[in-house]
């Protein structure tokens, strides 16, 4: 009898545990809806164009808010009246707190007016009405905003992720008076180094998300309110496979030939209709298209009224060079600004999620990490400059930085620290990665066309590929196209913080070769596998790659005019990888690989000097012995202990 008693009380605890769950989840779905009004309004541009813009006001009328800002491409949806949003602004935090919040579709997108341009050139001397670029569109519409929003407080914040972090980067460029703090995040810098090239390098591995940006709007590009682009449907899971049967990137051609109710047409293997895979295929070189669209060196007057707080993740795939870059020239030409930089343990725009714990493939790095982020960084940033004196006295640091191998936070007063200094590992004989430079030989590997290196174990298909940055390499060292140098076990630890240059001695028996160097940390026999890795690994001797990056060899000594390689000749390459901060333990060790495929991540090299691999031949595809002369090193940014 108690023993059916019991059963019952449990029982009912459980469902009285599950009805509070279903209530929790459903205020939490309502609260947006629950605690801000929706308004969705047309601000007309200067030169007569409107941008559908969506604003949330708390319905708490008694104060007056800042308002904060997101421009992106991808939608303020959800369009119409009583259709809110599940949740606003960057975090949980500041959306409870209170404050006007506002999307914006830009220019060309969704349902604004105008014209769509991939990364869309700054105009810096505007003459009249008719001249404007992103930096216009914010302005005005912060102008419209802070005119017309009844209960803002006069100051505007303005935060993104990814594309949306461009815009938001833009924002500071020729600033509206009342933009007090903006906070780039993961920020596109230029596409001739972010997202779909690195280095020159055609990043094959974002070949899906073309149509995304290159897709024109269908009844003559007028504003629409569901998506009107598709993405291409690859038909195996093999992605390595389906590249490497596919061939010379010209055969993709079809992939971007759209039937629409505009242009009803039987396609022919030559006929492209997606504008940026047109861009992509026509400019290979770093041209007037890529320099004028690039962001990176419009930096130089960023004004000292706007506050900005750049953030990144050390593992993001996508937009790594952007906000590094973006941090690095606000910081080195605007001296008097007030200019942070953050960068944690993530892939792109895992800060903004609360998942508990913080892992980035099969690596752990820790609990609430971002969760850290959103309340003690975040939201302090933004109240300081919105609501609170606005000073430079935040109570947050210029560097707020994770060391991904002690898996801790640290507090600099720059990035890289000034405590840093510069050591140089030399590619030794026998695998070996030493300090001192030794006799110079040569080390030969076979670069095969018909069996790149890939750049994953695992077999399906991905629209842009995160976890790779964290992976496992041994698959990789164990190959024998890719050479693999070797520390010993170390005694003690060895931080690195700051940029790596790779000085490559290379010769080549054809004429082209792309070079491939990876950092990877070495973990003991011993270290104990995380419950969340993918079940045929283990973290004994895991193979953690830190940082990884590619030069196009023909881009060597100019990304605007490449030139071929002269076969058998000793050529200096040097590769820049970006900024890392991480701490090869004691215990562990430190290897490089190299190598010159890395498939199909990227696109493969014919290894033969075409003008255009965009349009390489089959025939032009040969497999080549590729040299690397010992003595060529890799200089690190060593924190001093």
């Amino acid at each position: 009898m108690k023993s059916n008693v019991w059963l019952f009380i449990i029982a009912l605890f459980v469902v009285s545990c599950k009805e509070v769950v279903t209530l929790k989840n459903t205020e939490e779905d309502t609260y947006v809806k629950d605690n801000y009004s929706k308004q969705e309004v047309e601000i007309k541009m200067r030169d007569g164009a409107t941008l559908h813009t969506t604003i949330y006001t708390p319905k708490d009328t008694s104060k007056d808010y800042p308002i904060l800002m997101q421009r992106t491409p991808y939608s303020s949806s959800p369009y119409g009246e009583g259709k809110f949003k599940k949740n606003i602004g960057p975090n949980i935090h500041l959306m409870r707190e209170g404050n006007i919040f506002v999307y914006q579709d830009v220019r060309g997108r969704w349902l604004s007016e105008g014209s769509y341009e991939n990364m869309r050139a700054y105009i810096p001397n505007k003459k009249t009405d008719k001249d404007v670029d992103e930096s216009s569109d914010t302005y005005d519409t912060i102008e419209w905003l802070v005119n017309n929003v009844k209960h803002n407080n006069g100051k505007v914040g303005i935060w993104g992720i990814s594309y949306p972090g461009y815009y938001s980067t833009y924002a500071t460029v020729d600033a509206h008076p009342a933009l007090k703090a903006a906070s780039p995040q993961a920020c596109i810098g230029d596409f001739f180094f972010d997202d779909f090239h690195h280095n020159g390098a055609y990043m094959l591995s974002y070949f899906r998300a073309t149509s995304l940006f290159g897709t024109k709007r269908p009844n003559g590009d007028q504003p629409i309110d569901t998506a009107w682009y598709s993405l291409p449907k690859l038909p195996s899971e093999d992605q390595y496979q389906f590249f490497l049967d596919v061939g010379p990137l010209k055969n993709l051609n079809s992939f971007f030939q759209y039937e629409t109710e505009d242009t009803p047409r039987i396609g022919t293997k030559n006929m492209v209709d997606d504008f940026f895979w047109n861009e992509l295929k026509e400019h290979p070189n770093y041209d007037e298209l890529w320099q004028s669209r690039g962001l990176i060196q419009h930096l130089r007057n960023v004004k000292s009224s706007v506050a900005t707080m750049i953030v990144g993740g050390w593992f993001d795939a996508e937009d790594l060079y952007g906000p590094l870059e973006t941090y690095k020239n606000i910081e080195k030409y605007n001296k008097d600004n007030y200019n942070t930089i953050v960068f944690g343990p993530w892939d792109h725009g895992a800060w903004s999620k609360r998942r508990g714990k913080n892992i980035v493939g099969n690596y752990y790095f820790g609990d609430s990490i971002s969760e850290f982020f959103q309340e003690k960084i975040e939201t302090k940033f933004f109240n300081h400059f919105l609501k609170g004196k606005g000073d430079h006295n935040s109570g947050l640091p210029e560097a707020y930085v994770f060391d991904s191998g002690r898996k801790s936070w640290k507090t600099y007063d720059s990035w890289p620290p000034k405590e840093i200094i510069k050591q140089e590992f030399f590619l030794l004989d026998n695998e070996v990665l030493g300090l001192e430079k030794g006799k110079e030989t040569r080390i030969r590997f076979i670069s095969n066309v018909k069996k790149p290196v890939p750049y994953s174990e695992d077999i399906k298909s991905v629209f842009t590929p995160r976890k790779y940055m964290t992976d496992d390499q041994r698959f990789a060292a164990r190959r024998s196209d890719v050479l693999v140098f070797e520390t010993g076990v170390m005694d003690k630890d060895l931080t690195l913080a700051g940029d790596i240059l790779a000085k490559l001695k290379v010769a080549t028996t054809g004429t082209a070769a792309d070079w491939i160097v990876k950092v990877i940390d070495v973990h003991p026999s011993d270290t104990e596998t995380h419950e969340d890795m993918q079940k045929h690994l283990k973290m004994s001797n895991y193979h953690m790659m830190v940082r990884s990056e590619v030069l196009r060899g023909r881009f060597r000594n100019s990304f605007s005019n490449p030139e071929p390689f002269i076969p058998n000749k000793k050529t200096e390459v040097n590769i820049k990888l970006q900024d890392v901060f991480h701490t090869i333990k004691k215990g562990h060790k430190l290897q490089i690989q190299v190598q010159s495929t890395w498939f199909p991540l990227i696109d493969l090299n014919p290894q033969t000097y075409v003008d255009n691999i965009f349009k390489a031949e089959k025939d032009d595809f040969k497999t080549q012995t590729h040299t690397v002369f010992t003595g060529s090193s890799i200089e690190f940014s060593i924190l001093k202990p």
